[in-house]
């Protein structure tokens, strides 16, 4: 996951404490090297200016790019955070980062000229506290952020079916099915539930099959914003949506109230749905309209499913693939080849 790698962001005061700590304890160690208090009032002021600017240019490097990534997590980021409310913090703190280095080359300057290269080493400390201060706010939203964002499900960029449908309708037993393993289990932060995230691999193709509890599996009309922004998000990985309905209601959910979530997703998930019946082997003399049917219980119908669910994502690729221009036809007309100077008529 690509916010796996940021590292715990210190605040204001844990950072110049860690600085100026380390900058002491050089100091310390250089008081017998150093005859000239210039100089160690000066390898102190870079100490802790080198170790502030460093940790500050390090936190913006640990963030991925957030032009780069995928339009899903860069709305599930916004969701949780906000992309322009990163960006402004990640670069409040790489400002203060030159803005220290600056600070510090100015006052070496002046420890250089000065009686008292103590008081300008405080001096120098005073206007680098300063400034870590008016990013603390931005160090503290830089935390939450990626406390919020480190445990987000690991979607990737590769053919995706969305499995949707009421709880208890055989769901996960269709993703464990077709994936042949434990699917992965992660958070989703904005239901209660887990998400889970199978694969499979199918004429050398890995695809991606992602099950949502908690989001499509209930009337919209029973959510908040920030559930409807995070099924939207879902628009953005998937190829195709599995709709499963259970004819035998042994669910818990009448199939009207199972249709009515259908016709809800339809229009909110912009994308190709296949409808499936699933529990065939107890769903009794029902007439129900569906695409296919399968019984996870049994086995029976399940590969179909998935064949027929690959060739609608091949079938959308194959729509989005670029026609290639027709090349122009061949002329029965004869080039004209321009003579060289030697054999052109000379005009009089």
């Amino acid at each position: 996951m690509m916010f796996e790698k940021v590292k715990t962001v210190p605040t204001a005061d844990e950072l110049l404490d860690k600085a100026y700590s380390r900058a002491s304890r050089a100091g310390r160690g250089k008081i017998k090297e150093m005859t000239n208090r210039e100089e160690l009032e000066e390898s102190m002021l870079l100490t802790a200016s080198n170790i502030i600017s460093d940790n500050l240019k390090n936190i913006c490097g640990d963030w991925p790019s957030l032009d780069k990534m995928s339009e899903f997590y860069k709305e599930l980021t916004n969701i949780l955070v906000g992309v322009e409310k990163l960006k402004m913090s990640l670069a409040s703190l790489d400002w203060a980062a030159s803005k220290v280095k600056e600070i510090s080359r100015k006052y070496v300057g002046m420890m250089r000229k000065s009686q008292d290269p103590v008081l300008v080493r405080k001096q120098a400390y005073g206007r680098i506290s300063s400034i870590v201060y008016d990013i603390d706010r931005d160090l503290r939203l830089l935390n939450n952020a990626r406390n919020a964002l480190r445990n987000l499900p690991d979607v990737k960029e590769e053919p995706t079916i969305v499995v949707a449908g009421y709880p208890n309708v055989g769901k996960s037993s269709f993703v464990s099915d077709i994936t042949g393993a434990r699917p992965e289990i992660a958070q989703y932060p904005f239901t209660t539930k887990n998400i889970t995230i199978g694969h499979f691999i199918y004429k050398r193709t890995r695809y991606q099959v992602i099950d949502t509890p908690g989001l499509l599996d209930r009337p919209l009309e029973a959510r908040n914003d920030i559930e409807l922004q995070a099924i939207s998000a879902l628009r953005h990985v998937g190829n195709v949506t599995l709709f499963i309905i259970d004819p035998s209601e042994t669910c818990g959910y009448t199939l009207k109230e199972q249709y009515n979530l259908l016709g809800e997703v339809n229009q909110f998930i912009n994308m190709p749905v296949l409808v499936v019946s699933n529990k065939i082997d107890i769903e009794g003399d029902k007439e129900i309209k569906t695409d296919m049917s399968m019984s996870t219980l049994k086995g029976d119908g399940v590969r179909e499913v998935r064949d027929h669910l690959v060739k609608m994502i091949e079938e959308q690729e194959t729509k989005k693939a670029p026609v290639p221009e027709p090349e122009p036809e061949p002329s029965d007309a004869q080039p004209e080849i321009p003579l060289p100077p030697s054999r052109k008529k000379k005009t009089k």
